[in-house]
């Protein structure tokens, strides 16, 4: 038995909250992953992160761990792929892609194909087949993120090559749209701190041979007060709040609507440069932001209007 999703007008606004509130925090996951690329080993900043989280979320699961340990166990094996997809792989991915390519070839990969893929896995893997509105609302927000992403020069486009980094990216989208596709599916008896704890624990587990190996072979990582607060901002904020709002969206209004909602992502960052680093805005900005947020509206109606048929 799995859980239904948008019942109510309630539900629709509750999960685009919650969707965007984990947009607002995601943003700032690039940039700081890029920002202690040269300090730590991508597959340890994976691990110390998932780990944290681990530890940071035991105490308030625990009490529904014990409760809910035979749910676990009958779903183990459900739980082990959406653990590999959305904690092992995902994230690592991209901290590793950060050692190869530039930041725009990461969110132009990352940020435009998740939702792609995750709409053709909704499509073909759960029977949710996007209407008209939706797959305007999608190409409306990938022409938002070009224009962002490209400045609105033509030739940028143009030169965009794929590397070795962004290959990485690439897997990191796919993982990350079978993890939202999975999310959808999560039984109705395992409760959202419970889950979001297992699959933390049981993907730093798996993430453990791969960390050890580049403990053997990698530089040591260059420990320091900010790199701990990195650390601690992604296990606190970027994995137990962000995933925690991002899988109560998905079982308010499905994956497909939901990971629309990454799109966001560049465009918050761009408020946050503006904001922290005293970057100017401009007319691309603006014009690419209003397509993202048009784009959003026009996903989301199709579902609004179905929801009351």
């Amino acid at each position: 038995m799995t859980i239904k999703t948008s019942h109510t007008k309630n539900d629709t606004y509750a999960g685009i909250a919650l969707a965007v509130l984990a947009a607002v925090i995601w943003s700032g996951n690039f940039v700081v992953a890029k920002g202690v690329s040269e300090h730590i080993g991508p597959v340890s900043l994976a691990f110390f992160r998932w780990f944290t989280a681990t530890l940071l979320i035991a105490p308030f699961a625990w009490r529904r761990f014990k409760e809910e340990k035979q749910v676990v166990r009958t779903h183990a094996k459900y739980l082990i792929w959406v653990a590999i997809s959305g904690i092992t792989i995902f994230n690592t991915c991209i901290y590793i892609a950060g050692h190869y390519t530039s930041a725009i070839n990461m969110a132009l990969i990352g940020t435009t194909s998740s939702p792609i893929f995750a709409t053709v896995f909704a499509a073909v893997f759960l029977k949710d087949r996007p209407g008209r509105l939706r797959i305007t609302g999608m190409l409306i927000c990938l022409s938002g993120i070009l224009l962002l992403l490209s400045r609105g020069s033509w030739q940028t486009l143009q030169s965009f090559r794929f590397s070795t980094g962004d290959l990485w990216v690439l897997t990191g989208a796919i993982a990350f749209a079978a993890y939202s596709t999975l999310v959808r599916k999560k039984p109705a008896g395992l409760s959202s701190i419970n889950f979001l704890f297992v699959i933390f624990a049981a993907g730093t587990l798996l993430l453990v041979p791969f960390f050890v190996a580049e403990q053997l072979t990698a530089a040591p990582a260059a420990w320091s007060l900010s790199l701990w607060g990195i650390i601690l901002y992604l296990g606190a904020g970027a994995s137990v709040t962000a995933f925690l709002c991002w899988n109560l969206s998905i079982q308010k209004i499905g994956a497909g609507r939901t990971v629309l909602f990454g799109n966001l992502i560049p465009v918050f960052s761009v408020l946050e440069a503006v904001w922290l680093l005293g970057e100017k805005i401009n007319r691309i900005h603006i014009i690419s932001g209003s397509l993202v947020i048009l784009g959003l509206i026009l996903a989301n109606t199709v579902q609004k209007n179905k929801a009351g048929k």
